[in-house]
């Protein structure tokens, strides 16, 4: 007796339904933390009326310019995540959400739930690793 085990090779609807939820509330809190952001960097670029002595100016420059450039660094991170998070919401309206582009198995609900905007199994990203 010969049984056949089918293979899902998409998610329905409804479970594409709950990763466009997640993934779009996700989005949004990037949204807001990049808006937060450049919101901080534009007041930081306002100079001030504060006169100081010398060279403790120029301690506060650089220490101005080290988080400037770390937060420039954190908004450019959260750029390239609302980005992948855009093109995942995008692979749910065009039915290739959640399929592997490597090896073209579906990816486990557990990692979507993790990396919602991944677009590889655990065992095709470790491959390509190598």
């Amino acid at each position: 007796m010969e049984i056949l085990i089918e293979q899902k090779t998409r998610y329905s609807s409804e479970d594409l339904k709950e990763f466009e939820e997640l993934i779009t509330n996700k989005l949004e809190g990037v949204r807001g933390e990049l808006n937060y952001i450049r919101e901080a960097l534009h007041k930081r670029n306002d100079t001030g009326t504060d006169v100081t002595g010398g060279s403790s100016k120029l301690m506060e420059d650089g220490a101005d310019s080290m988080e400037k450039e770390s937060m420039s660094q954190l908004a450019a991170r959260l750029q390239k995540f609302s980005l992948q998070l855009e093109n995942a919401l995008i692979r749910i309206k065009n039915g290739t959400y959640g399929v592997c582009i490597d090896s073209g198995k579906l990816i486990p609900k557990e990692r979507l739930r993790a990396v919602p905007h991944t677009q590889q199994t655990i065992e095709a990203k470790l491959m390509k690793q190598k």
